[in-house]
C-alpha cells in the first residue's frame, strides 16, 4: 500500500516532464518571449529596432522565426541557448504593427507562438492655426483662442502665449481637436499678439502658430481735409483715418 501511495503521487510529476520531451528525448521548447533590445515601439521613418526572441527551456537547435500579421519576416537557427535577434528597419507604413515570434524544432510539426509587440508610427506635426471667433473686444470682455495643429500623431500638446509669456497651463489632446482657452480683456495690455506652441512625441520638434492680434471694438473711420501747405484748394484732400475708442 505504501508503495502505491508513493507511485501515485509522482505519476503526475512523471506526466508533466514526460510532457517537456519530445519523440527524441529533447526538451520541447516553451513559449518564447519577444522583447525590444534597441529602440522604440514609437517608431519615426528610417528608425532601426532589434528584437530578440528566446525560448526557455528548450534544447537547442531551435529555430526561430519572425511574424508581421501572421507573415513571415525573418527566420533564424539558433545552435545554444542565446537568443535570435532580428534587427528591422521602419522605412514605410507598412512596417508598424503587430509583431510575433515562433520557435520550433527543425523539421518538426508544431512550435509556440510568443507574446506579441505592436509598433505605432508617430509623424511630426504640422504648424498650428490659432484663431478666434471674433477678432474684436472690448475692454470687460471674455474672448476665447483655439491652437489647432491639422496633422501629426496623437496625442498633440499646446501652450498659449502673449508676446513671450506663457498665458495658460499646456493642454495636452488625446483626439484631433483644438485647444481652446478662455481670456478676459481687462485692460489696453491685454491687446497684443498671441501665439501658441504645438508638440507631440516625434522627437526634437515643436512649432509655432501665426500671431493673432484682438483690435479694439468701435474703432471709427472719419474723413478729414488735409490742405497742402499755401494752397486754398478743397479738392486736394487725402483720407486719413482716426481711431476713436468706445467702451
Amino acid at each position: 500500500m505504501f508503495f502505491l501511495t508513493i507511485l501515485l503521487f509522482s505519476y503526475p510529476q512523471m506526466s508533466q516532464q514526460i510532457q517537456k520531451t519530445t519523440a527524441n528525448g529533447k526538451e520541447m521548447v516553451s513559449n518564447p518571449k519577444l522583447v525590444l533590445v534597441q529602440g522604440t515601439l514609437n517608431v519615426v521613418m528610417e528608425q532601426n529596432v532589434t528584437l530578440s526572441c528566446l525560448s526557455q527551456p528548450g534544447s537547442p537547435p531551435v529555430r526561430y522565426t519572425l511574424f508581421k500579421h501572421n507573415q513571415q519576416v525573418s527566420a533564424l537557427n539558433r545552435s545554444d541557448s542565446s537568443p535570435a535577434l532580428f534587427t528591422l528597419t521602419i522605412s514605410s507604413a507598412s512596417d508598424v504593427g503587430e509583431y510575433k515570434c515562433k520557435a520550433e524544432y527543425n523539421n518538426s510539426s508544431g512550435g509556440k507562438y510568443s507574446n506579441s509587440l505592436n509598433f505605432t508610427l508617430i509623424e511630426p506635426i504640422s504648424k498650428p492655426v490659432l484663431s478666434s471667433p471674433t477678432s474684436q473686444a472690448k475692454q470687460g470682455q471674455n474672448v476665447t483662442l483655439s491652437c489647432f495643429s491639422e496633422n501629426g500623431s496623437l496625442p498633440i500638446t499646446y501652450l498659449f502665449f502673449k508676446g513671450t509669456q506663457n498665458i495658460s497651463p499646456q493642454k495636452t489632446m488625446q483626439k484631433r481637436e483644438a485647444a481652446v482657452i478662455s481670456l478676459f480683456i481687462n485692460s489696453l495690455s491685454d491687446f497684443g499678439t498671441y501665439k501658441c506652441k504645438a508638440k507631440n512625441s516625434f522627437p526634437n520638434i515643436t512649432k509655432y502658430s501665426n500671431g493673432f492680434n484682438f483690435t479694439l471694438a468701435g474703432m471709427n473711420k472719419r474723413r478729414l481735409p488735409l490742405f497742402k501747405p499755401g494752397s486754398h484748394n478743397i479738392q486736394n484732400v487725402v483720407t486719413v483715418q482716426l481711431f476713436s475708442q468706445i467702451f
